[in-house]
């Protein structure tokens, strides 16, 4: 594992290794079928051709004992038909990691939330798997330096490993966010983008913040925090870590001491937040997942918060990082990427 540390903003900015076109294009081939939008590579994506991505950098090195991967290969695969662009992302993982802070019942009859944080106040011991894309839309830099132009970015001060904001007012990046937990349960992304902004008034994540829309997602605490508030009515064994609409009832402890119920309450994203359906699986160490988003997007700030595919002669520089159970802390790449559309 090669850990980055910290970089300062004249640091990023003042970085000479300027690429002069990307290091890997991923080709989207026009559909010639339907594609079936079940976590699973059906027979359309046998004509689109797969680029592998080593993501082995980190932010940082967590204090708390963190033992999750060090390096994956990320493979991914784009198509489009006259609506939608679809990606099919595989990548190795050992463990299929879901307990995002649980409930556990006590030998005493209490229930306790696990948590283990670290230095910079995030959880890499009892969190969810996740996997972020980064698109430009407007930022200056990104095409040749791709994320690091708005990623970890440190701030005097500032405890957390970095921060993600853009340069000025006019730059925005489209961040899509696939929370194994929150989200994908629910068949989508959570769909978010990053701004200038820099004051943690303003927002505790700084630039980075959801679409125009509502979450799908709140902690599952009773009044006092005491106990979970819900869980699930003949929930299956994934869902003892998220309560979902569908079976979800009151608490009632019933419960043995060791027995997990859920840490979180989901439901479906709403607005601008809801625009990337996906459907992911996990078998034989491997995650994969089959996404789609329209091509162009519609509704309250679109234009700057979504990138929009409509002008299929031009090549959209994005990048990728995966999170083993963590919070914060990611594998990424520091080369630069870009789709473009055959």
């Amino acid at each position: 594992m090669k850990t980055l540390g910290i970089l300062s903003v004249a640091t990023v900015l003042a970085l000479s290794t300027t690429a002069i076109a990307a290091d890997q294009t991923l080709f989207s081939s026009k559909a010639s079928s339907p594609i079936i939008l079940d976590g699973l590579a059906d027979k359309a994506w046998d004509a689109a051709k797969t680029i592998t991505v080593t993501v082995d950098e980190t932010p940082y090195e967590p204090n708390n004992g963190y033992k999750g991967m060090d390096n994956t290969k990320v493979n991914i695969k784009s198509l489009y038909d006259d609506n939608y662009v679809y990606f099919l992302i595989t990548y190795k993982d050992p463990t299929k990691s879901l307990e995002r802070f649980p409930w556990v019942k006590q030998s005493d009859g209490s229930w306790k939330k696990l948590k283990n944080k670290d230095s910079t106040g995030h959880d890499n011991t009892y969190y969810e798997d996740k996997f972020a894309m980064f698109w430009n839309i407007s930022t200056k830099g990104f095409a040749e330096e791709g994320c690091m132009i708005s990623c970890h970015l440190d701030e005097p001060g500032d405890k957390s490993a970095g921060r993600k904001y853009t340069a000025s007012p006019d730059e925005t990046i489209d961040m899509w966010h696939a929370k194994f937990v929150r989200s994908l349960p629910m068949g989508m992304f959570d769909d978010q983008y990053v701004n200038s902004n820099t004051d943690p008034k303003v927002n505790k994540s700084w630039g980075r913040k959801g679409d125009t829309g509502k979450g799908g997602y709140k902690n599952n605490d009773n009044a006092d925090k005491s106990a979970p508030a819900y869980m699930n009515l003949n929930g299956t064994e994934d869902e003892k870590y998220y309560v979902i609409p569908s079976k979800k009832v009151p608490f009632v402890d019933t419960f043995k001491a060791g027995d997990v119920l859920p840490g979180i309450t989901i439901s479906p994203m709403i607005g601008g937040r809801a625009d990337i359906l996906a459907q992911n699986h996990y078998e034989n160490g491997t995650w994969t997942l089959e996404v789609m988003r329209a091509l162009k997007t519609e509704g309250k700030d679109a234009e700057t918060q979504d990138v929009q595919f409509v002008d299929k002669s031009k090549s959209f520089p994005f990048g990728i990082a995966v999170f083993d159970n963590s919070q914060i802390n990611h594998l990424y790449h520091t080369e630069t990427l870009e789709l473009k559309f055959k």
